[in-house]
């Protein structure tokens, strides 16, 4: 069975250089990547937008994207990688939630999980927060299923 995998993380990553993540997600996401994966991906930007770019130029794997709202409504940058990678993402799903608050996000999040059979999540370095990245990491955990942890 191909693997269906959730992808989250923080929108903060400035912190860090291009090339940084790209060898991160060398390691982390490219054992995943093979030809008959499936990757559920938020529209937002930092981790989303990323992982988007490097998935999209770096495998042959399904790419779905799910925003709350509309890709529109999402940051320019994050609506930049999505137009820049459209040949590549297999669905956009817009659940059209008119307020982007925080329980459209977590809904967002819910959706993804839902559909994987794993999660894999860049949170900020320390320790475990409320973070939406942590909130979709322990959502996958208490529906049994495993995650790949790699704090950025």
């Amino acid at each position: 069975m191909p693997l269906a995998a959730a992808i989250t993380g923080t929108r903060q990553t400035g912190h860090r250089e291009i090339t940084w993540f790209d060898a991160l997600f060398g390691t982390y996401l490219a054992p995943w990547a093979t030809g008959d994966a499936h990757f559920y991906i938020g529209g937002a930007i930092g981790i989303d937008s990323l992982t988007l770019l490097w998935l999209a130029a770096n495998s042959t794997s399904r790419i779905t994207i799910v925003v709350p709202g509309t890709v529109a409504q999402q940051p320019a940058e994050a609506q930049h990688a999505v137009e820049r990678c459209r040949e590549r993402i297999t669905e956009i799903v817009e659940l059209g939630v008119s307020e982007l608050r925080t329980p459209a996000f977590h809904a967002r999040n819910r959706y993804m999980v839902d559909r994987a059979q794993m999660v894999i999540g860049f949170p900020i370095a320390g320790p475990e927060g409320r973070s939406g990245t942590w909130q979709t990491l322990n959502y996958g955990a208490s529906q049994g299923k495993p995650r790949l942890i790699v704090p950025i």
